[in-house]
């Protein structure tokens, strides 16, 4: 209860309120899983997957879809357990276990590339998703990520044994230590949520091919703002040189 209350932030939606602005329910609206959006020049060039941090819902992050199909992807935005119009439980093996099962549904059928961007809490959930499915995956775009969750909450909490107290881990250094695979490390210069040393720790942990970008002043949640088309194309870019 301590680490839920302090970790997770899910907003409650309908289907038909989470749909809107070109949005559709993915794979459908029966068994939804998030929402999609398709290029607007087909064929696709690829498929990004998009996890989302710990709050709101996938509905919130529309402005993914209109960034990135205008660069001819195909964008996915997962919902987590719990979240929007989705039953299940919170925590970290119910998350990654359901991000697991949409990157293979992902992959079945629309092929690849696949390229996988977590955001925040997102971040870890991707690099702990991604470990069964590399071989599926492009590259990894991770936004405002952290190394391990408990050297963030030991940060805010310097009191608490909180190293004790978390039951969930999302330890990205771990879990991406053989990736083998181009990863974008974005972090905000001005995050107070997650300190950029946070995400630099994980990007000094990478092996190559790997890029780091700080955003000068961003905050955690208004890095976005701060992002124009020429930095997006450059990100997605480097993503899927390999895949060429």
């Amino acid at each position: 209860m301590f680490q839920n209350h302090l970790l997770y932030f899910p907003d409650q939606a309908s289907v038909a309120e989470m749909v809107s602005g070109g949005l559709s329910p993915w794979p459908a609206g029966s068994d939804f899983r998030g929402l999609s959006a398709e290029p607007i020049a087909s064929p696709a060039r690829a498929t990004a997957i998009v996890f989302h941090g710990n709050a709101g819902h996938a509905g919130h992050r529309q402005f993914y879809a209109e960034v990135l199909t205008r660069l001819g992807l195909r964008v996915i935005l997962a919902e987590y357990p719990a979240y929007g119009p989705r039953a299940g439980k919170l925590g970290e093996p119910n998350l990654v276990a359901d991000a697991e099962q949409t990157i293979a549904l992902a992959h079945a059928r629309h092929g690849g590339p696949l390229l996988i961007i977590g955001e925040s809490l997102g971040a870890g959930v991707a690099a702990a998703a991604s470990v069964h499915h590399r071989e599926a995956i492009a590259g990894l775009l991770l936004i405002t990520p952290w190394d391990r969750l408990a050297n963030v909450a030991s940060h805010h909490y310097p009191m608490l044994p909180v190293k004790w107290l978390l039951r969930d881990r999302y330890d990205s250094v771990g879990h991406l230590a053989t990736i083998g695979r181009p990863v974008l490390v974005v972090v905000a210069g001005d995050d107070q949520i997650v300190p950029t040393r946070f995400g630099r720790a994980l990007y000094d942990s990478l092996a190559e091919p790997k890029r780091l970008s700080v955003i000068a002043g961003a905050g955690h949640n208004d890095w976005f703002d701060r992002l124009d088309a020429a930095w997006w194309r450059q990100a997605i870019d480097f993503l899927l040189a390999g895949s060429r």
